[in-house]
């Protein structure tokens, strides 16, 4: 979700004001996606290598965090959204950290639409812990070196029980992965626009989901074979 700062500065007011404004178009993305029927959501909120931002704007990003678990919760939860929040979230502030187990909890059994925010997270981080999670059930003698494969470090990565993305949008311009679910999205189709996140509406993010709907996903197989197994699986689900 990049943008925010920019949309702020083109009309003379602080990157904070943008961050505000951005949470309109999560709502927006988070209802199109429940109404389309797309089953896992997943926002990149706040990477670990955001700490690096001024102080003062850190500090309101953790602020609007607490707000907007505060304010959309109960919304999510009204509307049969999980919400999952993914990422290092040791290094947030306690009272953050009660709040968004308390937000799991209060959702952890709705099923319309899995909401994963990325929070403090990084790909390689994903990928650092998954091999250090290997490397103790080797250690401790439950799993065999020679099993280890793609599925055993699928299985301990951060979200080992959903789907791998099928759809990677990124706004703003930028045309790069950040470090954002780096192993989990190696087949995904990528997607770019120039609309900075704030502008980033429900028909903005229909056209993306609309232009997946086009792709054929072949994963390593010719056009030709993926059409004659089954017509309907060439294309994305929509």
């Amino acid at each position: 979700m990049d943008g925010n700062g920019r949309w702020a500065k083109q009309r003379d007011r602080p990157r904070t004001a943008g961050h505000r404004e951005g949470v309109k178009s999560v709502r927006a993305v988070v209802e199109e996606s429940v109404r389309r029927g797309v089953g896992t959501l997943t926002l990149f909120a706040f990477s670990s290598e955001n700490w690096q931002r001024p102080r003062s704007e850190v500090n309101i990003l953790m602020e609007l965090f607490m707000s907007a678990l505060r304010g959309e919760v109960r919304r999510l939860n009204d509307n049969d959204v999980r919400l999952r929040i993914i990422g290092e979230r040791q290094a947030f502030p306690e009272k953050l950290q009660r709040r968004i187990a308390e937000a799991e909890e209060l959702t952890g059994g709705n099923r319309s639409l899995n909401l994963q925010v990325a929070a403090n997270y990084g790909g390689r981080w994903d990928i650092a812990r998954a091999a250090r999670r290997l490397v103790a059930d080797v250690l401790s003698g439950s799993l065999d070196p020679d099993a280890i494969d793609e599925q055993a470090v699928t299985s301990r990565l951060s979200f080992p029980d959903l789907p791998e993305p099928d759809l990677f949008i990124r706004t703003g311009g930028e045309q790069r992965l950040s470090n954002f679910v780096l192993w989990q999205s190696a087949y995904a189709e990528l997607y770019f626009t120039d609309l900075l996140w704030p502008d980033f509406d429900a028909a903005a993010y229909g056209r993306a989901l609309d232009d997946y709907a086009r792709r054929q996903r072949r994963f390593g197989r010719t056009g030709e074979q993926v059409a004659s197994r089954d017509p309907m699986s060439a294309y994305g689900r929509g």
